[in-house]
């Protein structure tokens, strides 16, 4: 039996000879497979520790940690190749090289291109002087006295070079060779999984960027109708209109979001929402691969200023109709109205003032005058300038407006005053354009004054020059403005009338004509008492013409 096994060792080992040369041979041999099973355990530990999220210079250092315990090297390199450009992308020890980080390799008589060319490993000794290289000069001067040029690969893609270098001649056993040659390719597929998961990551930072940037509304509804997703744009409409949760916006969605989950068919909408706020509604159903539908994607776009807009556009092209037939009428009254001035005129002419009838002729010739002067600004008011600026006065403005509005106004039991600045500058502007400013104000002052139930109704009208500025005020003792409106009154559509009495744009349209005239409007305002808006305007000396 004992011979059997001694028979048996003998095979094994192959040793026939000694007990002193088996057990030597023997040492050997378990040596060797120690030194294999820690190789195998290097790489499995490597292969362990790197993960898809780990930077190169992570995956590098881990692997130079494990290798120190088996392979002896004094400086190790790793060359990466992007675009076809082969670069220095890491050296350890970190400060032993002479070519700079990021440095790039020529390929005319470069060592490190040869050996990833041909896919094979070179071990080169830098101490023979017939064979010149460009590494060479490089590499000699860190003291090294070998190199050992491995080309990565993953397939047939190349990815780069390991470059490890000694300072001894010390000869590479085969079995070493070997374990680096597996080692760089277990490491070029973590460099390729790295790769293609920061593609992965860059491309799903780029859509989720792309989704966080768009301004309108972005919901992404799963199978059972939950909200998965929303961007950022929900997140501001939801402050901006005190809403709470999402849930107040989903509400109006998840009727056309189960519709397009049943017909598999994008849906459209309108949609109202609180505060007269309006937003169109599109869902898309969402498909994989396989062309399943997974979800709904909801877009939703804030039109209420949209709408607005093209509320302000009716209503312009409705003015527009006006100032036409306002034009039209007037050009008609001139005719009847020519003949009833002419002919009151030569009457008077012909008759003595203590005539009985000198009172009603002279009665029905003021009465002709003052149609023909409402005639004239209607004709002013509906023409069709280029609005080119010129020096205009603004008490002749003043003027123009009352013949348009006074006998409204004192038929609403209005008390109209003026204090006009007799020697005021003239302005640089468009005088119909300061003159509808001016409208506009005494129709609000009118406004705030059938709100009051005081029996004295007053408009003041007072024109100054002060500061280097044209200053023109509308004063009333009407209704007056809450303290916490007044700085939303020269907002677009901002009203508190209806909408069959107005729009909301008569500040908002004055204010724009104060500011192309270089000038501003200011309001001061008590509820209850009152309000007084003053228009400033430079004066013709301080602003340069021009066109609006």
């Amino acid at each position: 039996m004992l011979d059997n096994k001694q028979a048996m060792i003998a095979r094994l080992t192959g040793v026939d000879s000694s007990k002193k040369t088996y057990y030597t041979e023997l040492k050997k041999t378990v040596e060797q497979l120690k030194k294999k099973n820690i190789q195998l355990e290097i790489i499995n530990e490597v292969m362990k520790s790197i993960k898809v999220d780990m930077s190169l210079d992570d995956i590098l250092i881990n692997m130079i940690d494990k290798l120190k315990l088996l392979v002896h090297f004094d400086r190790l390199s790793f060359l990466m190749l992007t675009n076809e450009t082969l670069r220095l992308s890491h050296v350890y020890p970190e400060d032993h090289y002479s070519l700079e980080i990021g440095s790039t390799i020529p390929k005319a008589q470069s060592l490190y291109w040869s050996a990833l060319d041909k896919r094979q490993t070179v071990l080169q000794s830098l101490t023979d002087t017939n064979h010149a290289f460009y590494e060479k000069p490089y590499l000699a001067v860190l003291e090294l006295k070998s190199i050992l040029v491995i080309p990565i690969y993953s397939k047939n893609k190349r990815i780069g070079v390991l470059s490890i270098g000694r300072k001894q001649e010390i000869d590479w056993s085969s079995d070493d060779l070997a374990f680096l040659e597996q080692l760089t390719d277990h490491l070029a597929v973590s460099i390729e999984n790295v790769e293609l998961y920061g593609q992965v990551l860059r491309s799903k930072q780029e859509w989720e960027d792309t989704f966080k940037a768009v301004d309108d509304m972005i919901v992404v509804f799963g199978q059972e109708g939950n909200v998965v997703q929303f961007n950022d744009a929900v997140h501001e409409f939801l402050q901006n209109h005190e809403l709470t949760h999402i849930s107040a916006l989903v509400a109006h969605c998840e009727p056309l979001v189960k519709e397009t989950f049943y017909s598999e068919k994008a849906g459209h909408k309108e949609i109202h929402l609180r505060n007269q706020t309006i937003c169109e509604l599109s869902t898309y159903p969402l498909l994989n691969n396989e062309q399943v539908m997974y979800g709904v994607i909801a877009y939703i776009k804030d039109v209420t200023e949209k709408r607005k807009m093209e509320v302000q556009l009716i209503h312009s092209g409705k003015l527009a109709a006006i100032g036409e037939m306002a034009a039209g009428v007037a050009h008609e009254l001139n005719s009847p109205l020519t003949a009833i001035l002419g002919n009151s005129q030569l009457i008077l002419r012909n008759m003595n003032n203590h005539d009985s009838l000198f009172p009603l002729l002279t009665d029905i010739k003021n009465c002709g005058d003052r149609c023909k002067r409402i005639i004239n600004s209607l004709l002013t008011f509906s023409r069709q300038d280029d609005f080119v600026f010129e020096s205009c006065s603004i008490n002749d403005a003043v003027n123009e407006t009352l013949n348009l509005l006074k006998y409204q106004l004192e038929k609403e039991k209005v008390i109209i005053k003026t204090e006009l600045q007799k020697d005021i500058p003239f302005i640089e502007g468009n005088q119909a354009q300061i003159e509808q400013i001016i409208i506009n104000l005494l129709l609000n002052a009118k406004a705030a004054l059938e709100e009051t139930l005081r029996e004295k109704k007053e408009i003041l009208i007072k024109t100054s020059f002060q500061f280097h500025e044209v200053h023109l005020s509308v004063t009333d003792n009407g209704i007056g403005i809450e303290e916490e409106r007044l700085s939303e009154i020269f907002h677009s559509f901002h009203t508190t009338k209806s909408s069959k009495e107005g729009t909301g744009l008569g500040l908002s349209v004055s204010f724009g004509i104060a500011k192309s005239h270089g000038g501003t409007i200011e309001v001061h305002s008590k509820w209850n008492k009152g309000s007084t808006f003053i228009l400033k305007l430079p004066t013709a000396s301080d602003k340069v013409g021009g066109t609006i």
